[in-house]
């Protein structure tokens, strides 16, 4: 939510809204923690298409700009950098890139985004490129 904590925490909410009126519907092909990620992620991606055709709907053109802008770092916080960079990224990426740096296994990504794995071991290895850019100014 780009550090939007209220848009956060309400999204949280809608989440734990999502998993308590679909438990009935979970068949346990996967394990609840990859389920409930699945509920997150197609909350956060049904968010962003809402913002995204609001914002359009208004004129806006400010996500545009959001991404197309050099983004500047400073060498001495490689996490600033990093955080700064993911926010160049499509809002799928940002999510690929932030479930990896929680350390969840890619096959469990791979089973949340509803894609082979080597579907994203190539989506990951675009992100690398991109970030790289990204952080070095190109």
């Amino acid at each position: 939510m780009k550090g939007d904590s209220y848009q956060a925490k309400d999204l949280t909410q809608e989440v734990f809204i999502q998993v308590w009126n679909n438990l009935g519907k979970f068949r346990q092909d996967s394990s609840p923690k990859t389920w409930i990620y699945r509920i997150t992620v197609n909350a956060c991606l049904n968010y962003l298409k809402r913002e995204k055709l609001h914002s359009e709907k208004l004129g806006e053109a400010f996500r545009e700009q959001e991404t197309t802008e050099e983004i500047k770092f400073t060498e001495s916080d490689p996490v600033n950098a990093l955080y700064k960079a993911m926010a160049g990224l499509s809002e799928v990426d940002r999510l690929v890139t932030g479930l990896l740096l929680e350390e969840v296994p890619q096959e469990e990504i791979a089973t949340i985004l509803g894609i082979s794995d080597g579907n994203l071991r190539v989506k990951i290895h675009r992100i690398k490129l991109r970030l790289k850019k990204l952080i070095n100014h190109e």
